[in-house]
């Protein structure tokens, strides 16, 4: 899909945050050190997980998988950002170009259904307590698992199919620091009518779904641990899923701001910012959640240090 030759693009220009001037330096240290930051905590999460007996349980199985996640979403915008920082603006080719667009929309795809399997395995230890272990062992987990994986490296290949039989005739400037869907679509010559269509009908499995499920596991949620009548067993049972809650507001928060507004009215400074959110700051927060709301990961790395 990256080899089309009638298209009169061989190369996109990302833009970027533009020219900083004499801050271009300065934010590409503080974006350096938070690429550092995120890579270390989420490869910290999985090795974690991974040598530790206390963390082989099906909730921090999840999380290494969601943590692995944010691992690729990283390496696969970061590089181009810090580049925009130092050098100006980024030239990528367009098989390079529609390559990390694919890998994003990916990565979202599998971060949002992973994420709706972890509600799952909450609503189960919260509100089913007894047959928790019965009916999430670690085979039925493992299966779970691999669901969001193979329908995010899935579901979305029609639409970059799709993207990549557009005909790009002209104009290759993209306002952005990375290939995103809708710059794409605004700068091709061809009728994106049914990338519109697609990505109307690919947001019900992918994000509707999704975040409709976790909604009502969590309003089960939150019934359960109301109807506790102990103080410290509400406070016991909120512990055990409000790192997860955390990370779903700051994700879907990040997707309803970029996607779901609609874009009348919607600056482009604020498409940046929730791309940021969602692209960067999402990935770096969700070790520094886990680890600082977690006492069973904090024990790990006590005796890891």
């Amino acid at each position: 899909m990256c080899g089309k030759n009638y298209t009169k693009v061989s190369e996109f220009v990302l833009l970027g945050f533009g020219n900083l001037d004499k801050i271009n330096v300065v934010m590409f240290i503080v974006f350096l050190i938070i690429f550092k930051v995120t890579i270390t905590g989420n490869l910290l999460i999985i090795v974690l997980v991974s040598i530790t007996p206390a963390l082989q349980t099906p909730m921090y199985y999840l999380l290494s998988h969601l943590s692995f996640s944010d691992l690729l979403m990283s390496t696969n915008i970061l590089p181009n950002m810090l580049g925009g920082f130092l050098f100006g603006k980024q030239i990528i080719t367009y098989c390079g170009c529609i390559t990390q667009l694919y890998f994003f929309s990916a990565t979202t795809i599998t971060e949002c259904l992973l994420l709706a399997v972890m509600s799952y395995d909450r609503y189960l230890a919260i509100c089913n307590p007894l047959r928790y272990y019965s009916i999430m062992d670690m085979m039925f987990c493992v299966n779970l698992s691999v669901w969001p994986w193979l329908l995010g490296f899935t579901l979305n290949l029609i639409g970059v199919f799709t993207v990549s039989d557009f005909d790009f005739c002209a104009d290759n400037v993209i306002d952005h620091f990375y290939c995103d869907l809708s710059p794409l679509q605004k700068l091709s010559c061809s009728d994106t009518s049914l990338l519109e269509l697609e990505s109307i009908l690919y947001s019900i499995p992918t994000f509707i779904s999704p975040c409709g499920f976790i909604i009502v596991t969590y309003i089960c949620i939150f019934h359960t641990i109301f109807s506790i009548l102990s103080k410290t067993g509400k406070q016991k049972a909120f512990s055990t899923c409000s790192s997860h809650l955390l990370v779903v507001g700051t994700f879907y928060g990040a997707l309803i701001v970029k996607y779901m507004i609609p874009s009348k009215g919607h600056s482009l400074i604020i498409n940046k910012i929730a791309s940021l959110l969602h692209t960067v700051f999402t990935p770096l927060f969700n070790p520094i959640i886990y680890s600082l709301k977690n006492q069973d990961i904090r024990k790990a790395l006590q005796k890891l240090s």
